[in-house]
């Protein structure tokens, strides 16, 4: 059982930083998405629960349809702190920003700079793949790669992901859901988490108010923040590397009992044959259902698995997984449904109200 003291830290935790808690004591990766207007101030709080909560070190890799796979791999990489007695770095820390959209020219210097007598160039332990869905698809395949090997090549090099890694794409759409990248690479993603920009910003907004404070004690005038320019504070994180080897040592003591074992393979019969649902469930998707069970009863201050976390669950794994079929290839079509009564069924179904009809469904064990 996970002390008090840790507990308390994880409860004070916001849905953003969970959502990455829950990647890191499972050692996988997961999808954020929000509304378009919102992607901005998103990537910011990310890049700063990464470095307040977690202490990870963050790159931020801006996907355009004309990034190339060299410019993707470079943007991956940080530059270590120098020693006091080595020149200062002529370009800004890779751990801050990256743009894997930047002309080819400044990789090149960028990569020359970090191979001239200065530290290794090392890949980050969080990269938050900003618009992977835009990306082309040699790049999301060299993403799928690395998340596979945990290695990717460079021109000079073959860079191994740190033991703590996590791989966050942050994408725009307008509901739950409705991000997707390339199939194979979004089943290899664990969890999937919608942020709702009403629900706020809470390290960012923290961050906004020390800000202001020191504005109107200095009197000083403070331009507009934007990507480039935002610094991530130096802290003690308030989750360290051994809570969250803790934390994953407990859910692998975690048991389950066959009812809600059935309760969960239930679910996932259901989805499989829901109308909605196109392309089916994967294999890959139970696997990571029944870890990220798992993980979430330490938290909990569990260490059995209750069918509510099963449900809790479920609202994550399957999000990005499931793609709604379009109404000619609905299966009742094969039985003569009118193509009409099939379109206003469909109309307005997302993946969130497919995942609640099957929790509505399948009856839970008492």
């Amino acid at each position: 059982m996970a002390d008090d003291g840790l507990l308390a830290k994880v409860h004070d935790l916001s849905d953003v930083e969970l959502a990455l808690l829950l990647c890191l004591v499972s050692r996988e990766h997961g999808l954020l998405s929000t509304p378009p207007d919102a992607l901005g101030p998103l990537i910011q709080e990310l890049r700063l629960v990464a470095g307040k909560t977690f202490g990870l070190k963050c790159v931020v890799v801006d996907c355009t349809p004309d990034t190339t796979l060299e410019h993707f791999a470079s943007a991956l990489l940080y530059a270590p702190p120098q020693p006091a007695f080595a020149p200062s770095a002529p370009f800004p820390p890779l751990a801050e920003s990256s743009s894997a959209s930047q002309p080819r020219g400044q990789h090149a210097r960028r990569a020359a700079s970090l191979s001239a007598g200065g530290p290794s160039p090392q890949m980050a332990n969080c990269v938050l793949a900003k618009n992977l869905d835009r990306a082309p698809r040699a790049v999301q395949i060299q993403a799928l790669e690395l998340l596979r090997t945990r290695r990717i090549f460079t021109r000079t090099s073959v860079q191994a992901a740190p033991k703590q890694f996590v791989f966050v794409p942050v994408l725009a759409a307008e509901a739950p859901g409705r991000a997707h990248v390339t199939p194979h690479l979004s089943d290899f993603f664990s969890i999937a988490h919608w942020h709702d920009p009403d629900d706020g910003f809470v390290n960012l907004e923290e961050l906004d108010d020390v800000e202001a404070a020191e504005v109107a004690s200095t009197d000083s005038v403070v331009r507009s923040r934007h990507l480039d320019d935002f610094r991530v504070p130096s802290t003690t994180p308030l989750i360290s590397e051994s809570d969250i080897s803790h934390l994953a040592q407990l859910s692998q003591q975690v048991q389950v009992d066959v009812d809600v074992l059935r309760y969960q393979m239930n679910i996932i019969s259901f989805l499989r044959m829901h109308r909605a649902v196109a392309q089916g469930i994967s294999p890959a998707a139970t696997k990571h259902f029944d870890k990220l069970v798992r993980c979430l009863a330490p938290i909990h201050q569990l260490d059995y698995v209750t069918p509510a976390l099963v449900g809790l669950a479920a609202r994550k794994i399957y999000l990005h997984r499931i793609r709604i079929t379009t109404p000619e290839n609905e299966r009742s079509m094969q039985w003569g449904s009118r193509l009409e009564a099939v379109q206003a069924t469909l109309d307005n179904i997302g993946p969130d109200q497919v995942i609640d009809d099957v929790l509505e469904m399948v009856t839970a064990p008492l």
